[in-house]
């Protein structure tokens, strides 16, 4: 009766969770570095290099188009990755 001890069915909650959480830690931390309160300077961060390349926007750019390509495709990949997962380990989703 009940969950099973190998797979507890809270298992495919947690990888949402987990997934959903680890974008939102990306999304987060690429804001603070945008507004200057992330990392220094020599450590690459997507918010820092976006916020440098306000500057030339018209003259390059492509130095704010590929972090922030990388920002935006990132963030939904992780969650299609967890539900990948989710799909693959839980039960009730198999054929």
């Amino acid at each position: 009766m009940g969950a099973v001890a190998s797979r507890p069915n809270v298992a495919p909650s947690i990888i949402i969770v987990a997934s959903l959480q680890f974008s939102q830690f990306i999304v987060a931390e690429a804001a603070i570095s945008f507004l200057g309160f992330g990392v220094q300077p020599p450590t690459p961060a997507w918010g820092s290099m976006l916020s440098e390349s306000r500057d030339f926007l018209y003259v390059a750019w492509w130095l704010a188009a590929f972090p922030g390509a990388a920002l935006a495709l990132t963030a939904p990949g992780i969650n299609l990755v967890g539900d990948w997962l989710r799909d693959i380990l839980d039960p009730k989703f198999r054929v």
